[in-house]
């Protein structure tokens, strides 16, 4: 039994293929079998081999409390597919069991907090860069087509009442009175909006309110400015 040497693609090869279908090298919870193992590796294993990648990186959440496993680690000779032989070079000396407690991942634990650590200040410092800009505010640019009921309307007093209505967000430009028929005058009106704040059909519901001298209004331009 082996996997061949474990720190060869080879070997790391034969381990992703027996992982195929097993989640742990030996029963149905992690074990000293998969800390033997695991330690004999020299890294991560590629993408490639997402089997033994998938193990690995779930042995690995188990760095802590590794010596609480159950089990008992063997050599890895008695790990592995039949039929294949252990060559994986000799790792360095195991701890005794007294320094169990001793964390052999620290320096990957530090690392990982101090990468962490490094990050939440870049992304404070980009949050408080950016808090600092000005909001960027949308707006457009409409023109308004209001209609009378007839030509007895007095159009000076529709486009009063128009720009009666005063709005956060609401800029009224030019106007001028443009021929419809039958001596029929509409005024159209240009305006500048925040998109925000404020939106068409609260003009029109506004506009339209002033229904002595409104008989409609309509869109004519609409544009993003």
């Amino acid at each position: 039994m082996g996997f061949g040497d474990l720190k060869t693609p080879a070997g790391l090869k034969v381990l992703n293929e027996f992982l195929t279908d097993k989640s742990y090298i030996e029963g149905y919870v992690p074990s000293q079998a998969d800390i033997a193992v695991f330690d004999a590796l020299s890294g991560a294993p590629s993408t490639d081999l997402c089997h033994a990648l998938r193990w690995y990186n779930h042995i690995k959440s188990y760095q802590k409390e590794k010596g609480s496993l159950p089990g008992v680690k063997k050599p890895l000779g008695q790990y592995g597919p039949a039929g294949v032989e252990d060559t994986t070079s000799a790792a360095p000396a195991v701890a005794d069991e007294d320094d169990d407690d001793i964390d052999l991942f620290g320096s990957d634990e530090e690392e990982d907090e101090e990468t962490k650590k490094i990050k939440e200040e870049r992304l404070a410092a980009y949050n408080a860069k950016k808090s600092k800009k000005p909001a960027l505010i949308a707006k457009s640019s409409i023109l308004l087509d209001v209609k009378p009921w007839d030509d007895e309307t007095d159009m000076a007093k529709l486009e009063e009442c128009v720009r009666s209505i005063q709005l956060d967000g609401l800029v009224w430009g030019q106007s001028k009175l443009l021929p419809v028929g039958y001596g029929i005058r509409k005024l159209q009106i240009a305006c500048v909006v925040e998109d925000d704040k404020v939106g068409t059909d609260q003009l029109e519901e506004l506009i339209t309110a002033f229904e002595d001298y409104v008989q409609s209004m309509d869109v004519a331009a609409f544009n993003k400015i």
